[in-house]
């Protein structure tokens, strides 16, 4: 080999890894965030597209349990049609995972880099349709609880069996606390009650007034809050969440009371659950993965997408 052609072989490998070098941090972590963001974008549309096709069991079972109930109870058929709307692509549940999506193509200004990429692996982990088929446990159990036993719990101990364990039943509290139908409110005096958003205020007449103090400290067992909740609420939630719970231990403390998170612990109620559900998150909201985790995330799949299309 001649020696121009060695010098032109070894310039070109110079200028090579020239430009390898020049992906800045800046730009690996904005293409982790676009993949992480497809890798959600397919999961929705996924799962969008399993629920109109009637694929996902338990979303089959809440509509089947929804006809029951009205024909049971036809004072109850509205409410029941309301919840029911949850096994399909147009219920809040998965309505609330596309708004998400599309809040962090344009996030919160008080949103770093890591916050992006992990509320979309979670928002990817909520979409997945054995997740997502636990979580239609609690809508499931709602209707369960207002047939009067006519209909079985899915996923969860009886109501005689939750009873013993957590104390007094109260038709309806699998859906308090959820932020996907309804938040915490607080009055002048400071005390936090549960508003339920829209269509679901007539949960009310059912539940009844919740007291955020009483609820933390006697709260039942729900999927939600004992499995779901990083998964399926937005980052503005459950930082509202954390913020209410630190101001009403504060509040107590000054009191002289003692305030114990509502998260604690597990409450027991748990029946057959997924793995899925009891496989800890690829990300924790205590420990943000940094920098180091870019290149797992973004080497995890291959897979891409054009974005989330759907919307009602």
């Amino acid at each position: 080999m001649s020696n121009f052609r060695i010098w032109k072989l070894v310039s070109l490998l110079c200028v090579l890894s020239l430009m390898l070098g020049c992906e800045s941090k800046e730009e690996r972590i904005q293409q982790t965030i676009t993949h992480t963001l497809q890798e959600a974008s397919t999961a929705i549309n996924t799962l969008g597209t399993a629920l109109d096709k009637k694929q996902v069991r338990n979303a089959n079972l809440l509509t089947e349990y929804g006809k029951v109930l009205s024909q049971q109870k036809p004072q109850l058929s509205e409410i029941a049609q309301i919840i029911s709307q949850d096994a399909t692509s147009s219920g809040t549940l998965y309505q609330s995972l596309l708004t998400r999506y599309q809040s962090l193509k344009s996030p919160d200004p008080s949103m770093n880099s890591d916050d992006i990429i992990n509320q979309a692996v979670l928002l990817k982990e909520a979409a997945s349709i054995s997740l997502f088929n636990d979580a239609l446990t609690d809508p499931i159990n709602v209707l369960a609880d207002m047939s009067d036993g006519k209909l079985a719990r899915v996923g969860a101990i009886s109501q005689q069996a939750e009873q013993t364990a957590n104390g007094q039943t109260g038709i309806g509290n699998q859906l308090v606390g959820n932020a996907n139908y309804g938040e915490w409110q607080t009055n002048s005096n400071g005390t936090s009650f549960w508003m339920w958003y829209g269509m679901y205020r007539m949960l009310g007449d059912i539940v009844g007034d919740v007291e955020y103090g009483r609820w933390s400290k006697h709260r039942k067992y729900s999927y939600y809050s004992d499995y779901g909740r990083h998964r399926y609420t937005s980052y503005k939630g459950y930082k509202r969440q954390t913020e209410l719970a630190k101001r009403t231990k504060q509040s107590y403390q000054r009191q002289g009371k003692q305030f114990t998170s509502p998260y604690a612990k597990k409450k027991s109620g748990a029946s057959g659950l997924s793995r899925s559900s009891n496989t800890p998150s690829a990300v924790t909201r205590s420990s943000y993965s940094r920098t180091s985790s870019y290149g797992s995330v973004r080497n995890s799949s291959s897979r891409t997408s054009r974005g989330v299309s759907r919307g009602k």
